[in-house]
């Protein structure tokens, strides 16, 4: 058996996603399993180099994992020429310089989203990446998510007919910080500090719906900030300047209309954080993170709107849950090992710069929308 080690520096993993589902639950659950089996007598062995700003946290985390290489100097990481591939999953405003730096070092990336923090840097680290003739990537989780792939499953299939309408609820109540510790960082909820929901998921919905339904054409959208006042890390008040919540109509290519509101200030009443409803001419389906139940045209209950009566119907019963077929590995680490395969077995790979691009364009076209208060065009991009 062949071992290609593969040196990946990792910034950012002291954050919650960088370390839970990036180190954690992909790159460390690939060396427990003793590496990346992709056939051939091969294996792909990651071997991160821990890249960060506080230096006990750093070296905290490599102690408690059995590694050894760790670093706050992010230039001299990238002046090693052993490292294969820069990981950024940095609060979005610290990205652009970063991944500038790893292209211009020459490494290969692979980066969370947004990938900038407007349009005009993301197109341009696209560019800049094309150019210098690396393999570029952009986390896209939520297609690789259980539900999401039964879902697929079912539009490959034509299940659906002709799709009609994406609904999408997400999100749940983030404490204010006040009486409870807050879920997300406050940055999250301050403009100048890259916040706001609509930033962070617009991009998320972009690649779901083009994946699944096709590219978005038009946007329209209103944001709010419910929560004015919250508590930072240190319990102190501050203002918050950033949306929470934001509701989006997107109209797809083909005709479908999506519609998908986002939320830190709403309560779950929902089996999931996130679900989707779709429904076609010939079917339905209701999918979240992991469950995708259908309801087929030929087993379509007939509901009669009788406000005099309570509902005798269990509506949810009418629904036949999607089995898995299969067994579903974490979203994070599933997309790590195809972009492994696609850096040493220069494998297919979609997921580029450009893709994270056009989750940027989105969020920013959503939000001007919401600011002039009209529907707009989502124009193709191109390098």
């Amino acid at each position: 058996m062949t071992r290609k080690t593969v040196r990946i520096a990792m910034n950012g993993v002291t954050g919650r996603m960088g370390y839970r589902q990036h180190l954690l639950r992909s790159i460390l659950a690939l060396r427990e399993q003793g590496g990346l089996d992709v056939g051939g007598g091969m294996v792909i062995w990651p071997e991160p180099v821990l890249v960060g700003r506080a230096e006990h946290k750093l070296a905290a985390m490599a102690h408690r994992h059995g590694l050894t290489e760790w670093s706050t100097d992010l230039d001299t990481v990238l002046a090693d020429d052993s490292i294969d591939i820069y990981f950024d999953a940095q609060v979005t405003a610290a990205r652009e310089e970063a991944v500038k730096k790893a292209i211009a070092a020459g490494k290969h990336l692979y980066v969370e989203k947004p990938t900038a923090t407007g349009l005009a840097g993301a197109l341009e680290l696209a560019r800049l990446a094309h150019a210098a003739g690396i393999k570029h990537g952009v986390v896209q989780d939520k297609i690789f998510l259980p539900g999401l792939l039964k879902l697929k499953r079912l539009i490959e299939g034509g299940f659906f007919g002709r799709i009609l309408s994406i609904r999408g609820e997400f999100g749940y109540w983030v404490f204010e910080g006040d009486w409870q510790e807050a879920q997300r960082p406050s940055w999250n909820y301050r403009a100048e500090d890259g916040g706001g929901i609509a930033t962070d998921m617009f991009p998320h919905w972009e690649y779901v719906l083009h994946e699944l339904f096709g590219p978005v054409r038009t946007v329209q959208a209103q944001l709010a900030t419910h929560i004015p006042r919250r508590w930072d890390e240190a319990g102190k008040p501050y203002e918050a300047t950033a949306d929470d919540a934001a509701y989006g109509i997107f109209e797809l290519a083909g005709g479908a209309v999506a519609q998908i509101n986002s939320s830190w200030a709403v309560r779950v009443n929902r089996d999931e954080l996130v679900e989707f409803q779709v429904d076609g001419t010939e079917g339905s389906a209701v999918a979240g993170l992991r469950r995708c139940r259908v309801q087929h045209r030929s087993a379509t209950p007939k509901p009669v709107w009788n406000p005099d009566l309570p509902a005798t119907e269990d509506f949810r019963a009418q629904w036949q849950e999607v089995p898995d077929n299969e067994t579903f590995d974490n979203g994070f680490k599933e997309q790590w090992a195809l972009f492994l395969r696609h850096v040493v077995l220069d494998e297919p790979w979609r997921w580029d710069l450009m893709a994270g691009a056009r989750g940027v364009h989105l969020a920013e076209l959503g939000i001007r929308s919401a600011q002039e208060g009209r529907r707009l065009d989502v124009p193709e991009l191109s390098l």
